[in-house]
């Protein structure tokens, strides 16, 4: 006999909201059985999805790339050791990237506000007339881009 969680017992267990549960059921990143009244039913290894996901969305995966890793995990079975090494691996470059920028984002953070420059005097320096809107949406330099990227002196 399978042992099947309730939707408040697996939100209890995972520290979610149920409503999340019944999000990521949409989104399909989990899924249920259902009861003759239509009540949820979760296996337990889901519980195990659900954490991967929490810590994917925590440092900072979308979830398209979440949806896609789980897709590349067994349906029929809960995913081995190797199952999991195997995900884990195909993000290790994207982690790599996102660390990178976190780096960057806590060396870089105390000079920021907001665009990436010390001040508005430092602005007019590192982006006169907001050139920095050329390289792209939000913080340009936080997110890596320097004056030079635009032709202008400084970092």
């Amino acid at each position: 006999m399978i042992d099947l969680l309730t939707i408040g017992d697996l939100a209890t267990r995972a520290g979610v909201a149920t409503s999340a549960l019944r999000y990521y059921e949409r989104e399909r990143l989990i899924h249920s059985s259902r009861t003759g009244g239509g009540q949820r039913r979760y296996e337990r290894e889901v519980l195990r999805r659900v954490a991967f996901i929490r810590v994917a969305q925590r440092v900072g995966l979308t979830l398209d790339e979440i949806r896609t890793a789980l897709a590349g995990l067994p349906e029929a079975r809960t995913p081995t050791v190797d199952d999991w090494e195997r995900l884990s691996r195909s993000w290790r470059a994207r982690l790599d990237t996102q660390i990178e920028l976190l780096e960057h984002l806590r060396d870089d953070l105390t000079s920021c506000i907001g665009c990436g420059c010390l001040s508005f005097k430092a602005c007019r320096l590192y982006n006169p007339d907001d050139g920095a809107a050329a390289l792209g949406e939000g913080p340009r330099y936080l997110l890596g881009n320097r004056p030079r990227d635009l032709g202008i002196g400084g970092n």
